[in-house]
């Protein structure tokens, strides 16, 4: 199979070319504008890769992967928060498979409607967000759901390292909510919080605990649908270092005060100055997601889940989805549905377990005493 990644010399397009590269079965093509950067970034990955300039923005993008007789485009050139969807269109077009990386809500969430009735009619398959998000924090829920009457509340927070890579352009997909109001399933109804505005303490297994705040991912739109009955839903991230969660705080502060109208103009800046902080952190990030619900028996149940991943390897979680998925394309699975959909159901915990051993990432599954925060629907943190 010949697999295209966009973006693929990119912090997460690499990651992917590097695994995907003298994978069976795939012919890889390591694309971007920089037809050099392509070429020599791929030429450090072997035989297996080569480099090419693609550039998502062109008229005649579908008749550029026929062209090349692509079979999968892999899309990681973000952030996609503000993108339309003229990229899997074109792929729909050209008549191959489609795995994006997003984790826009608006755009993760809007790919069935947009895009179901092209790739069906092209019998082929489009998985947006194959991240982190959705398709990681679902296979999550699931695991520790299976076998309960009901699931009532889930509440997800990563946490970052700060030593780990970080890209310019999820810095700017993170800005552009940053105080902005977010629509949140909180006690059974829409509420509306602002992003990274007034974060809350966080337990991690294997971390220290972290203040995290709301971000804006699919899971906060999609979860309510998905788990029927559940009243709360909430997503957060923690950075490690202290001051640069204030920072963000302190960003949509301004935001909501009319001071700061476009904080993602900022993205140059602060990644450029990111740097600064790294000698107050470390190298150990992680994630966790915790459930509250039913069990089997009818009784009162929270389970979490946590990850941790040190020598900043935590970047590798959001690649590992497309791996799993572009690996079972070329291996010839006929399991993945065809049509657009966003990143559920497709993969299960356990088969992301072989890439956290390969990076020595540490999970764990704690059973916790059901705790519900008096008049509030989410579980205490």
């Amino acid at each position: 199979m010949k697999v295209v990644v966009l973006g693929g010399y990119g912090n997460f397009g690499a990651r992917i070319s590097r695994a995907l590269a003298g994978s069976p079965g795939i012919e890889l093509l390591v694309a971007g504008r920089d037809a050099q950067r392509a070429t020599a970034f791929a030429s450090s990955l072997g035989a297996a890769a080569s480099g090419v300039r693609i550039d998502v923005q062109a008229a005649d993008l579908a008749g550029t992967l026929r062209g090349l007789g692509v079979e999968l485009v892999i899309h990681t050139a973000g952030p996609f928060q503000n993108q339309d969807y003229r990229v899997p269109q074109a792929v729909a077009t050209a008549g191959a498979h489609y795995i994006d990386l997003a984790d826009g809500r608006r755009f993760v969430c809007g790919v069935p409607a947009a895009l179901d009735a092209a790739f069906r009619s092209a019998s082929r398959t489009a998985v947006s967000g194959a991240s982190t998000v959705p398709a990681l924090s679902s296979a999550v829920v699931d695991h520790l759901a299976a076998g309960w009457q009901g699931v009532r509340s889930i509440d997800i927070c990563i946490a970052p390292a700060q030593g780990a890579s970080r890209g310019e352009a999820t810095l700017a997909g993170v800005l552009a909510y940053c105080g902005e109001p977010i629509r949140v399933w909180q006690e059974g109804g829409w509420v509306e919080m602002p992003g990274w505005a007034d974060p809350v303490k966080v337990e991690f297994a294997r971390m220290k605990p972290r203040r995290g705040a709301l971000c804006d991912i699919p899971d906060l739109e999609l979860f309510p649908a998905r788990y029927v009955g559940v009243q709360s839903v909430m997503f957060r991230a923690a950075l490690e270092v202290g001051l640069a969660q204030r920072a963000f705080a302190f960003l949509a502060f301004m935001r909501r005060a009319g001071l700061l109208p476009a904080p993602q103009r900022l993205a140059p800046l602060l990644h450029s100055a990111g740097g600064v902080f790294d000698a107050l952190g470390t190298a150990l990030g992680g994630m966790v997601v915790r459930v509250e619900g039913t069990d089997a028996q009818g009784r009162p149940a929270r389970r979490a889940w946590h990850i941790a991943a040190d020598d900043n390897h935590g970047p590798e979680i959001p690649c590992m989805a497309a791996i799993l998925l572009a690996r079972r394309l070329a291996n010839g699975d006929s399991a993945l549905p065809v049509g657009a959909h966003a990143c559920m159901s497709l993969l299960a915990l356990p088969e992301f377990e072989p890439e956290f051993a390969r990076w020595g990432m540490v999970t764990d599954v704690v059973e916790e005493a059901p705790i519900t925060v008096a008049g509030h629907g989410a579980p205490a943190i």
